[in-house]
């Protein structure tokens, strides 16, 4: 299991319902204060809580390694509190480790990742003890982009970070079947 915020959930979920080795990708909610809050609740930026995709995997398939070096190409990890115009602490950069070689994995890549000069900026993402503190959104969240491909911010913010992991990862799609 992983458990990643990198903004809004429906472009983590879109790119990862794509990657071979991830069996199940649940938007959901993550790191706040209140039990089973809401999409309304969290989207006032009170609550504590991040936009997350919840994923389970195949080690044998995909690494954890892979996948967050996947999440580290669909997202800006410098913005703090914020993915692009979405802005507010439901929106940040973070990793929610479920145990302790997930947390060393992921302070090890973000060291990768800076020592490499990726990014102009610093990296703010934060990687955080999950301890039981995940609620899943909403059914209308569930794979929200294959349902509303069309809809304004599918169109464009969605469809331009699923474009560029196909691209950057296509030996790591799952095949399609005719």
């Amino acid at each position: 299991m992983a458990t990643l915020g990198g903004g809004c959930f429906w472009c983590t979920e879109a790119v990862f319902l794509d990657v071979e080795g991830v069996t199940r990708v649940e938007s959901g909610y993550a790191g706040g204060a209140l039990k089973n809050p809401s999409y309304e609740r969290i989207c006032d930026g009170d609550t504590g809580h991040a936009e997350v995709v919840r994923l389970e995997f195949d080690p044998a398939k995909i690494s954890f390694r892979d996948i967050l070096n996947i999440f580290f190409a669909i997202h800006d990890p410098t913005q703090l509190n914020r993915q692009g115009n979405d802005v507010g602490t439901q929106y940040r950069s973070v990793v929610f480790t479920h145990d302790d070689t997930q947390r060393e994995t992921a302070l090890s890549v973000i060291d990768e990742i800076a020592k490499a000069g990726l990014y102009d900026g610093k990296i703010v993402t934060e990687v955080s003890p999950l301890n039981g503190n995940y609620w899943p959104a909403e059914p209308y969240h569930q794979n929200y982009f294959a349902q509303h491909p069309t809809q304004g911010y599918c169109s464009f913010v969605v469809a331009p970070k699923v474009a560029k992991f196909r691209q950057k990862f296509a030996s790591r799609l799952k095949s399609r079947q005719a």
